[in-house]
């Protein structure tokens, strides 16, 4: 006879429990998930960054600088801004392609200590309360994060056009509405080491700016069904529009080329000789476009113009 036992976790178990009971809203209109393919090219991106910016730390600091990923996500910017400390450098930068903000975080003594490797000391920071960057320190942080930032243009060339540049720094995130609280938004986050000394920094992009080139290039349907009802109605009264705008229709013999002093030349009773053959019918346009061959005719007392051939055209 054999007995068999169960072996709980007992420490996930009081993870599970340790868990809030209120459920989490979720807005099916804005699902907060991103395709597999996606999520992939965009860790190979990141990672390819972070490689670069690695070195170019390496090459300003002039000590041994690794980056690493840690991990991609979409989530809302409201989220994002939420796991932020109160205090921390938040640069802002333009995305050049559309008028989007973007955020490269990362700790205020991070950046103290990237100013004091750039001036040549030794990479103290003092124990103090955290504070903005002077105007000195600001234009090093600058010039630093320009260099690395232009690297997203080729981490992310195989992916998106992007093209992302420093604009302002802020300090708290609380007061920094870059995209709207419920966007959704890319969250990069990395592990800097910095001689020994481990630090994180985040990298956040506005989901649009990266997931429609790709969704335009698969041919995916991105509208809501609101969306898409509105489209609909939109289109069906243009080409309701379009089958009442009244045009005028000309009907034209072959043109004929004069020189400018037969037309001053001109008088009474001359005859103008066309080159327009008897049996060739004439052209129905509609402004300088063919749209149908007729011949003359009369309809009662009234000159007409009879339809014999219709052009085929776009």
């Amino acid at each position: 006879m054999m007995a068999f036992v169960t072996v709980q976790d007992k420490a996930r178990t009081a993870t599970r429990r340790q868990r809030p009971a209120q459920p989490e809203a979720y807005d099916f209109r804005r699902p907060m998930t991103l395709a597999r393919e996606h999520g992939r090219a965009f860790e190979m991106s990141f990672e390819t960054f972070a490689r670069q910016w690695g070195t170019q730390l390496t090459s300003r600091l002039r000590v041994m600088v690794g980056v690493t990923l840690d991990g991609v996500e979409m989530i809302s910017y409201d989220e994002y801004v939420r796991r932020l400390p109160p205090h921390t450098t938040m640069v802002l930068c333009a995305v050049e392609q559309t008028r989007s903000t973007a955020v490269l975080q990362f700790p205020s003594d991070t950046a103290l200590l990237w100013v004091d490797y750039v001036l040549g000391g030794p990479g103290l920071v003092r124990e103090e309360a955290p504070r903005e960057l002077t105007e000195i320190e600001t234009t090093l942080i600058t010039d630093m994060l320009s260099g690395a930032l232009a690297d997203l243009r080729y981490a992310f060339a195989a992916v998106v056009p992007l093209d992302v540049r420093v604009r302002s720094i802020q300090y708290n995130p609380q007061f920094v509405q870059a995209v709207p609280a419920s966007e959704a938004v890319i969250a990069a986050t990395f592990t800097l080491v910095i001689a020994e000394r481990a630090t994180s920094a985040t990298l956040m992009i506005p989901a649009d700016v990266l997931l429609a080139p790709l969704r335009a290039g698969e041919g995916v349907v991105v509208r809501s069904k609101e969306e898409e009802a509105e489209h609909a109605t939109a289109s069906d009264r243009l080409h309701q529009t379009m089958h009442t705008v009244p045009v005028d229709v000309g009907v034209r013999m072959r043109p004929l080329t004069i020189h400018p002093r037969d037309v001053v030349n001109l008088t009474v009773g001359e005859v103008i000789h066309l080159n327009h053959p008897v049996s060739r019918p004439l052209d129905v346009v509609v402004g300088d476009l063919v749209l149908a061959r007729g011949v003359a005719g009369n309809n009662g007392r009234q000159l007409a113009c009879k339809i014999v051939d219709a052009e085929e055209t776009d």
